[in-house]
């Protein structure tokens, strides 16, 4: 919201100094007429005459004989002509005048001040500036009592962030407060073609206060009209005026319909409760439901901060949804302790996925607890120690086998470089999990590598690699979830691995001339190390995700945990490629693939592209004949038979004019771990169009693999300097496994209209 002029300012700038006057001509900005600045009145022109220009050189320049003192700083004054009358102790500039205190300054066509009585009065084309270049014009001001009180005839304001006032008459009292009659308030700019008309938005009132000290502004019997048609009316209105403190009160209301809730209106309530920490109500009352209460919380602390949001509510089992008590409650705490350690939590909890749903709390199938500590020194070392635990929301989750880790410690530390340039890294990842069902292990691992960088002469580049792992492991129901081992089930055990690696790479550059710069680079990294067999017997706590792709070709453990390690002695190779052209685009291409000596599956899944010899090609190709236009695509194929096994590819056209368009394809096989296990296999095209204020988007995910969408959005808006109405439409087709049926609120249709620097009014349906 625009901020008011501090009219006690103005007051002070005002009070006349028996003081030496000062001379100043042309150091004063030029001021915007009020006809460009105003809100119009209908069936009234706007007031005032254009800016004066700055005085020519040599005006008239006085101070008041026999003034009172100055409060603060001595006020100056230039105008074409200073008279005193000495008998009625009456000082009268006329012709462009200028005063001003500090940065305070008043102009007007005749300044008179009346020693006698201490009344001020300012006439014609009166503009009042204030230090932060809030303005007010008015056709004529009188102040008096030291300025504390005044009154102004037609008064316009050009305030901060646009907004902009007028009335047709305004009292000043105790320095703080000024009553307005006729109030219209508007953030909008005039039109340029008719001045005259109507902004798209105006607030008018009978009366209105403004409160500079609490920086807020109060109207009464106060309509809310568009394009000069009234919509809205309410007895009283209230926003904050420029940077106003926090202040409490109630915000602008959500209204909506659902299939579930029905009708219902949420009307928010904020209380600042102090400088540090505040707190946001957000009452709904539905018709179809109970009503239910949101809660925000915030709070900084010289050395952190803390929030938390939480609801309380209830369901009532309509659409195969529990009944009963429901709430929810997401928090979160983060503490400086010194300069290298600080110290946090997250606490989240809900009693239901749908609940969060149907009351757009966010959709989350898991959520998180954790206490942790964690500290940094430089980019060379880090550690971390935290406890967490876990709640699935889904019917179909079973939380007895969802585990909790208590604790969880993990440190790494990088050397700088030796004489040599090489660099030693050290890790240890230690960890205690526990299940009510299934397998509970405690594991210690520690990891030690090494990374030498040479250059021959050919421009060739070497890299020495090492890497090995230690851990020992104590655990119990190894058959259980989510291992499932038929090898063990009680026990202890420790592993050791350890990997060599050579890698060489050898870039080639040749100039294309007029056509840009292409490179050619072949790699080959040979890996040496013990096997590790399936290892089926080793907890599996970390490493059960596995994705091979063009990113981890080279890893020379391509498992992302420490529980599942890649041995043996295997060969990788690659090719890339790449074109620069001149205007900023470039083709660039890799293909690779891994081959092991060994006849060992290692701990490999089937269709990880891993589990034979000669593994599965991967490769990435990125095009880019203009900077607006780019297509990319990443893949993995059959060793064998170049069959598809996984593919990502994506395009965008980005337009100069504001109009974008992606499209992309998405392939991924079943993974094993994967509940439910099935394949994806999924087309996503999206629009963006932007048109001088209106902006507009689209766009939607299609599952080939179950002939349906997965997800369709949809949204147009139009903003300007003072306006903004925004439509959004979401619909997700995701089922619930335990009913096959589509989620409660699985459908989202959200209007907003905002008027900038008063609120905004949002609808919402379901």
């Amino acid at each position: 919201m625009a901020g008011l002029p501090k009219y006690l300012g103005f007051g002070a700038m005002l009070t006349l100094a028996a003081v030496p006057a000062l001379a100043q001509v042309n150091a004063l900005p030029t001021i915007t007429s009020p006809q460009n600045t105003a809100p119009v009145l209908p069936g009234q022109e706007a007031a005032g005459a254009a800016a004066a220009p700055a005085p020519a050189a040599g005006p008239a320049s006085a101070a008041v004989p026999g003034g009172p003192p100055a409060q603060d700083q001595p006020v100056t004054f230039t105008a074409e002509e200073v008279e005193y009358d000495q008998n009625r102790a009456v000082v009268i500039a006329r012709g462009h005048v200028e005063a001003w205190q500090g940065n305070r300054v008043l102009r007007a066509d005749e300044f008179t001040y009346d020693r006698n009585t201490g009344v001020a009065t300012a006439r014609g084309n009166v503009q009042l500036i204030e230090a932060d270049g809030q303005v007010i014009f008015a056709e004529s001001v009188e102040l008096r009592n030291e300025f504390k009180d005044g009154v102004l005839e037609g008064l316009r304001g050009l305030l901060a962030q646009n907004g902009r006032v007028a009335a047709a008459g305004a009292r000043r009292t105790g320095g703080n407060f000024f009553d307005l009659s006729r109030v219209v308030y508007s953030a909008c700019e005039p039109c340029q073609t008719d001045p005259l008309a109507p902004p798209i938005w105006q607030l008018r009132a009978r009366t209105a206060t403004l409160d500079q000290s609490a920086q807020q502004a109060r109207y009464r019997d106060a309509t809310v009209e568009f394009g000069g048609i009234p919509l809205f009316w309410s007895p009283y209105l209230q926003h904050p005026t420029g940077s106003a403190p926090r202040q409490s009160g109630f915000l602008s209301p959500t209204l909506g319909i659902t299939g579930y809730l029905g009708g219902f209106v949420e009307t928010p309530y904020y209380w600042a409760i102090d400088e540090s920490q505040d707190l946001l109500l957000r009452p709904l009352i539905a018709t179809n439901n109970l009503p239910n209460l949101g809660l925000e919380y915030r709070r900084r602390f010289n050395f952190g901060e803390v929030a938390a949001e939480g609801s309380l509510g209830y369901l009532n089992g309509r659409e195969n949804t529990p009944e009963g008590a429901a709430g929810h409650i997401f928090s979160r705490g983060r503490f400086n302790l010194d300069e290298n350690w600080r110290a946090g939590f997250n606490y989240n909890w809900a009693t239901s996925e749908d609940y969060l749903r149907i009351y757009r709390y966010g959709a989350r199938r898991l959520l998180n607890q954790d206490a942790y500590a964690e500290g940094f020194w430089g980019t060379d070392a880090y550690a971390r120690i935290d406890g967490r635990a876990y709640q699935g929301l889904r019917s179909t989750d079973n939380n007895s086998q969802i585990p909790y880790v208590l604790p969880n410690i993990y440190a790494d530390w990088r050397s700088q470089p030796d004489p040599l340039g090489g660099t030693f890294t050290l890790d240890t990842w230690n960890f205690a999990v526990f299940r009510d069902q299934g397998t509970s292990t405690q594991r210690g691992a520690t990891r030690i590598g090494y990374d030498l960088p040479m250059y021959d002469g050919s421009g060739g580049v070497w890299t020495v690699r090492a890497q090995s792992d230690l851990a020992a492991y104590a655990y119990t129901d190894l058959a259980g979830a989510p291992n499932y081992s038929t090898s063990a089930d009680d026990g202890t055990l420790g592993t050791a691995n350890i990997r060599a690696a050579l890698d060489w790479r050898m870039p080639f550059v040749r100039s294309a001339g007029e056509y840009g710069h292409q490179v050619i680079e072949p790699r080959v990294q040979f890996v040496g190390g013990p096997l590790t067999g399936s290892q089926s017997s080793v907890p599996n706590e970390d490493s059960i995700d596995l994705e091979f792709t063009d990113a981890n070709l080279f890893n020379l453990n391509r498992f992302a945990g420490r529980d599942r390690q890649e041995g043996g002695t295997r060969v990788d190779y690659a090719m890339r490629g790449a074109w620069y052209f001149p205007n900023g685009g470039m083709l660039e291409g890799l293909a690779g693939a891994s081959y092991r000596v060994q006849n060992d599956g290692g701990p490999f899944y089937t269709n990880s592209g891993l589990e034979n010899r000669a593994s599965d090609y991967v490769g990435r190709a990125r095009l880019m004949p203009v900077t607006w236009l780019e297509f990319l695509g990443r893949g993995r194929f059959a060793q064998d038979n170049g069959a598809v096994q996984f593919l990502d590819l994506s395009s965008t056209v980005s337009l100069g004019s504001g109009t974008s368009l992606t499209g992309g394809y998405l392939f991924t096989p079943a993974m094993p771990y994967l509940t439910p296990y099935q394949e994806r296999n999924e087309v996503a095209v999206g629009f963006n169009q932007r048109i001088g204020h209106w902006r507009f988007g689209a766009f939607a995910r299609y599952d080939i693999e179950l002939n349906r969408p997965v997800v369709v959005t949809a949204s147009a808006a139009y903003e300007d300097e003072c306006f903004l109405f925004e439509a959004r439409f979401l619909k997700r087709f995701a089922e619930d496994p335990s009913t096959n049926n589509l989620y409660p609120a699985s459908t989202v249709l959200l209007f907003r209209v905002g008027l900038k620097t008063v609120g905004d009014v949002g609808f919402r349906a379901i």
